[in-house]
């Protein structure tokens, strides 16, 4: 299994703590989120990574370079962010092998991998991408979707006021090389879930994570993070 997290964002919410800290190692309980991602997904599998950096990319270059597992890591630099059809694009070859999980390493995922990984093999045939979900306190903010009988997505409303629910896309995918004919297909692509997801309706598998997903956008959501991992730390949930 591969992983290709992405890390270049600016995170421009959290300052000024990101005034001096790239967003992917601000650290819950004292762990950068890069180290959570990197050491859950090792541990259920994952062999290679790959990791993109635009800003403050030094401290990324040394937090592998210090990291145990770094011969299992690469790094690519974005001098301009890309978004993630231009880093999908740019790393065409990394997807083309065989399955590869895509996520936002700026994110706080708490979950069993393993079942998440034996979901997207049982898929439906017709689904080359296997969506994590996670239910959301404010819904408004996510991109909510709903699901057939089989947990196929159906619908799907980003960031509306008025959402049908509380599932939504929690940006971490499974995905087959055949995803990349998809993008081929949609005109001018550039991101993921705002073009990709929408076109693939009636494609996307989806499996729900009922641990941890929080994204670490504010200083609000930061602190909020801090306390449930400090509160699971202690084995109070």
């Amino acid at each position: 299994m591969k992983c290709f997290l992405l890390a270049a964002g600016l995170g421009t919410r959290l300052r000024p703590i990101t005034d001096h800290t790239p967003k992917c190692l601000v650290k819950i309980q004292d762990t950068p989120l890069l180290e959570y991602w990197i050491s859950a997904l090792h541990a259920a599998g994952v062999t290679d990574f790959l990791i993109n950096t635009h800003y403050l990319p030094e401290q990324v270059r040394k937090f592998v370079a210090d990291h145990p597992l770094r011969k299992h890591i690469q790094l690519v630099h974005e001098e301009k962010l890309l978004g993630t059809g231009g880093t999908i694009a740019a790393n065409r070859a990394f997807f083309e092998s065989g399955t590869t999980l895509l996520a936002h390493a700026d994110n706080l995922c708490v979950c069993n991998w393993r079942d998440f990984f034996s979901a997207h093999v049982g898929r439906p045939a017709e689904c080359p991408m296997t969506m994590m979900t996670f239910r959301a306190a404010n819904p408004s903010d996510c991109g909510i979707v709903e699901l057939n009988e089989c947990g196929v997505v159906n619908g799907f409303h980003e960031k509306v006021a008025s959402p049908p629910g509380n599932l939504a896309n929690a940006a971490v995918y499974l995905m087959e090389p055949s995803i990349l004919n998809e993008m081929d297909s949609i005109p001018e692509f550039s991101d993921l879930s705002t073009q990709l997801v929408p076109a693939l309706k009636g494609r996307i598998f989806t499996w729900e994570n009922k641990n941890v997903l929080i994204d670490i956008g504010s200083p609000e959501r930061l602190q909020s993070a801090q306390t449930r991992m400090a509160a699971a730390h202690a084995g109070k949930v």
